[in-house]
């Protein structure tokens, strides 16, 4: 008797196979393909003409984005032949083989019903018994741009590049005029090389206009800033009172030598990346309901900082379904807190809980287990917060931030291995980032469900 299992290639099926026996019945997969036929997919559907050849139904492809979302297959090049490779794969695509470029132009074409598909996913949750908002954890973090810093262009560089390619253009003109050609080195073609030159200078003076439109916006917000601080001295002066610090100085206008435009992605920007260094970025921002775990809602920005991202932020609650329930606290660190922002939260009937100063990874034992301080006799919204940080309760609640958005972040990262953008421009980033945080949701589904 031999002691192996038997292997043998060349017997054919006895009966047909079934790819619904090819995997356990709580695998992710059967979980994808369960939540995808449970939305409504009308607003896909609904665009597809009918002419030509047969089309994918657009549940298996987005079945097969998500999946592999989830399962850090991100490339369509890779996920089209895990259909052959993958048993996971084949059964969300019933067998079917979807090539790459149908699967890009999916993702490509969809990224506004994508964002509607991600509610669905919430309600659908809901529904389930999985989720109900309560108190929801913000926090940003840098996704790399599908392109490389190196191919970005500095105001200043771009000024002493012109000047280079002008003088050059300058001088090939004479050699032109100056005789016949004969005297031009060997393979240079005088023509040539002033078309391309003149084509550099007009991709240069293209970028110069880009930045240049970027610093006058940034002035002008700078400006209304600036005022807005003078205002608020000049009250303080007129009240009697001295204000505190040195005066704001006036914004300086037009671009700066370091002011920069990417060739390869105008919209994203430089941005720090934790360990340091700067990497061309998005900053992508993620609401996380501390209950669950689960991503409520989900945008990506250009600024570096996340100083204006509370309002964004609270205008996507307010758009959710009554259904999800309230949200009652808004859970943020430092990086988020200013006082408009605390404004903002009580105007949306939130209460906001965001950090004042960066927090002591010690705290003494008699200020851990001290008793509540009194709750000061005032309306006035900062200090409300600031009292209700320095509670018990407060401090209890703002500590689940670390253990609820931020893993949520490492593992898009390093299990989903979702790291860079696959598509450029940001509103295709913005969809992209719904799709990551909705295959999130789903896998999440899943293990709560199993709960």
């Amino acid at each position: 008797m031999s002691r192996f299992v038997c292997v043998d290639r060349d017997t054919a099926y006895l009966l047909p196979p079934s790819v619904d026996e090819w995997l356990p019945s709580d695998h992710l997969a059967r979980f994808v393909v369960e939540v995808i036929d449970r939305l409504d997919l009308d607003d896909l559907v609904k665009q597809y003409a009918g002419r030509g050849s047969a089309a994918h139904h657009p549940a298996v492809l987005l079945g097969l984005l998500i999946y592999g979302y989830a399962n850090g297959v991100h490339s369509s090049r890779k996920i089209e032949r895990a259909t052959y490779d993958s048993v996971a794969f084949r059964f969300v695509a019933a067998n079917t083989h979807p090539d790459h470029d149908t699967l890009a132009t999916f993702r490509r074409r969809f990224l506004k019903e994508i964002e509607a598909l991600f509610v669905q996913v919430l309600v659908l949750a809901r529904e389930m018994k999985l989720l109900k908002l309560g108190h929801i954890a913000l926090d940003g973090t840098k996704i790399g741009a599908n392109a490389s810093k190196h191919k970005a262009l500095s105001w200043g560089h771009a000024n002493k590049i012109e000047a280079q390619l002008r003088q050059e253009v300058q001088d090939l003109l004479a050699r032109a005029e100056k005789d016949d050609g004969s005297s031009a080195p060997d393979g240079m073609d005088v023509p040539a090389e002033i078309a391309r030159r003149e084509d550099r200078l007009r991709a240069i003076a293209q970028a110069k206009a880009k930045i240049a439109q970027r610093a006058a916006e940034r002035f002008k917000a700078e400006q209304q800033e600036f005022e807005a601080k003078e205002a608020k001295r000049r009250a303080q002066r007129e009240a009697g009172k001295k204000p505190r610090g040195r005066d704001p100085e006036p914004p300086q206008a037009g671009p700066q030598d370091g002011d920069q435009v990417n060739l390869t992605d105008e919209e994203s920007r430089i941005m720090p990346v934790s360990g340091g260094g700067f990497e061309q970025s998005y900053n992508a921002q993620a609401g996380v309901d501390i209950e669950t775990m689960m991503v409520v809602t989900a945008h990506v920005t250009q600024s570096c900082n996340d100083k204006r991202e509370v309002v964004p932020t609270l205008e996507q609650i307010a758009a959710l379904p009554e259904a999800l329930g309230t949200v009652q606290t808004l859970v943020a660190d430092n990086g988020f807190c200013s006082q408009a922002n605390v404004v903002a939260c009580v105007q949306a009937g939130i209460e906001p809980l965001l950090a004042m100063k960066r927090e002591s990874h010690h705290v003494p034992l008699a200020e851990r287990f001290g008793p509540d301080p009194d709750a000061p006799r005032t309306a006035e919204p900062v200090a409300n917060m600031a009292h209700r940080l320095s509670t018990q309760a407060g401090r209890a609640l703002y500590k689940l931030r670390k253990q609820t958005v931020e893993p949520v972040f490492g593992i898009i990262k390093h299990v989903m291995g979702w790291r860079q953008m696959s598509m450029r421009g940001l509103h295709k980033a913005q969809g992209e980032w719904n799709l990551v945080t909705m295959a999130w949701n789903i896998k999440r589904m899943h293990v709560l469900r199993a709960r």
